[in-house]
């Protein structure tokens, strides 16, 4: 699988070279993909029947669809941005950015994912729809002082 484009990826000078980037599991992004697809054709179905019918029944479930419909889209697309990148000195998620000697702890679940505390207090989830998890976790454990 090839790597996303690294131009969405913030160097930041202190975390030092950049060694691999982790998006959002495909999986994931297709499932969104295919209830976005599903709730537009019913959208569009219902909308077809509110025209030929004239019930106001129709037109609420049309909306109710092209709301289904937006939200999926908008939650699609802010699922594409997240990624988890592993540099030689750190790691950054999202605003997230930490070396590898201000991590205090990590934490790993099943259910949940990664939860990262840096000594400041400041702590990150990242979720279990992020590609390689399990390889995120055991990095950061390898790297940890």
């Amino acid at each position: 699988m090839l790597a996303p484009p690294l131009r969405h990826v913030k160097i930041t000078p202190a975390l030092g070279k950049l060694v691999s980037v982790h998006p959002t599991s495909p999986a994931y992004l297709q499932r969104a993909a295919i209830v976005t697809a599903l709730s537009f054709v019913f959208f569009m179905g219902t909308l077809l029947i509110f025209y030929l019918h004239q019930s106001i029944g129709y037109f609420v479930l049309s909306t109710a669809f092209l709301v289904v419909y937006i939200f999926t889209m908008i939650g699609w697309a802010m699922q594409r941005r997240n990624r988890v990148s592993i540099f030689e000195n750190g790691i950054a998620y999202r605003k997230f950015a930490t070396r590898w000697d201000e991590i205090k702890s990590v934490t790993a679940n099943s259910k949940s994912g990664i939860t990262i505390r840096k000594l400041a207090g400041d702590s990150v989830e990242i979720g279990r729809s992020i590609t390689g998890i399990d390889e995120i976790a055991s990095t950061i454990r390898e790297n940890l002082p």
